[in-house]
């Protein structure tokens, strides 16, 4: 039978543990480097005399960068769906934002 600690008189002595993590030192998680499109909007906007590109274009340019895109935004359904494509200034902004939010290397 373990003894129990005085400070506690309910608890036995390993029922705690305590640890200490240094923040400072630990990799971003990959929750943390993910910007929503509206965020992604937002820098572009502000970093580009008020430039504004579409949830389209974004999803464009992450596919293109090889970052995984949600399911409403794969692919036309068909080959014969013409969807409007990025322009390279916009591209290029876009690209741009995923490097600020640590989305692209």
């Amino acid at each position: 039978m373990s003894k129990l600690c005085a400070s506690c008189p309910n608890k036995k002595p390993d029922d705690y543990i305590n640890v200490t993590i240094e923040l400072d030192d630990m990799d971003i998680t990959s929750a943390e480097t993910k910007a929503t499109y509206d965020e992604i909007k937002k820098y572009v906007a502000e970093h580009n005399a008020g430039m504004k590109v579409s949830n389209l274009y974004i999803s464009q340019v992450k596919r293109k960068c090889g970052i995984e895109v949600g399911k409403n935004y794969n692919l036309p359904k068909n080959e014969d769906s013409r969807q409007p494509q990025c322009s390279e200034d916009k591209e290029s902004a876009i690209v741009e934002a995923l490097k600020h939010f640590k989305m692209n290397s």
